[in-house]
């Protein structure tokens, strides 16, 4: 009877273990403080790769910026810390460098591109859906964090990151220099569809009355209005990047109707929510 005892506290014992092992987790101490809390999948001789909790994307963190890593085992593997970590940190600041998981659910809106009957157009345009968009993904993008638009374009101009040289830089570049994960870049598109014209005119006659009480013509005038309204048929695309330079959504919407002062305001909208950062 004791010896059944015995053997039943051993497997209720095992069983504790091993589920309190199941739940145990790889975490990664770095340099600057932080704690990453997941699954490291790779260690190579300068980084290593490394999984959020439930999430499938994989990380690389360079070697230089960890402390330590306790695995899941209770094994506890250090690291060899900077020499200067604060002129390390300086340089990185300097370069506006950053390591992909400092990226984590982070957004930046690149300036819109503005184009007018197929040739470019005001870049104040492109600056104003840019913030538009931020606007509008502030209230609808619940556990991400949104870089503003003037912190977005300040970091791009110190990178040489202009409009006209973009095309030179991958979606990744930009993420590094940005310390995001997203990137939402998109165009405007804005053409002359048909004019309308509308028409008014009066008459004016000037009469006297004769010595028989008839009324008589002597002069008269007539005066004409008319007025043109030029009306516009407007689209907006939309293009979603990750920092591995995965595009994740494109798509495109021309505005139902046209209308009469270029609003982008309804395709953009409906682009933003169908796009996979919108939240209700």
């Amino acid at each position: 009877m004791k010896t059944l005892y015995l053997f039943i506290v051993t497997i209720l014992f095992s069983i504790q273990l091993f589920a309190q092992s199941g739940n145990k987790q790889d975490v990664v101490l770095k340099t600057n403080g932080e704690e990453m809390k997941g699954k490291v999948t790779k260690i190579t001789d300068t980084d290593i790769s490394f999984v959020y909790s439930n999430e499938t994307l994989e990380y690389t963190i360079k070697k230089s910026d960890i402390l330590k890593i306790t695995h899941a085992s209770g094994r506890v593997e250090n690291f060899s810390q900077p020499t200067n970590p604060a002129q390390t940190r300086q340089s990185d600041a300097v370069s506006m460098s950053a390591s992909p998981a400092d990226h984590h659910n982070k957004i930046a809106i690149l300036p819109f591109t503005f184009m007018m009957d197929n040739q470019p157009g005001s870049e104040e345009v492109g600056m104003k859906a840019q913030q538009d968009t931020y606007d509008f993904l502030t209230k609808h993008s619940a556990g991400y964090s949104i870089l503003d638009p003037r912190s977005t374009n300040a970091k791009l101009i110190k990178a040489g990151i202009t409009r006209d040289k973009m095309i030179g830089f991958t979606m990744k570049e930009i993420c590094d220099v940005l310390s995001v994960e997203y990137i939402v870049d998109g165009a405007v598109t804005q053409n002359k569809g048909y004019a309308t014209t509308s028409s008014s005119g009066t008459t004016n006659d000037k009469v006297k009355r004769d010595g028989s009480d008839k009324l008589k013509s002597v002069s008269g005038y007539n005066t004409s209005y008319s007025n043109a309204v030029q009306r516009y048929d407007v689209a907006v695309s939309l293009h979603i990047y990750m920092d591995n330079n995965a595009s994740i959504y494109n798509q495109s919407h021309k505005a139902f109707l046209s209308n009469t002062d270029g609003s982008y305001s309804s395709p953009l909208e409906y682009l933003l929510k169908r796009c996979p950062l919108y939240r209700k």
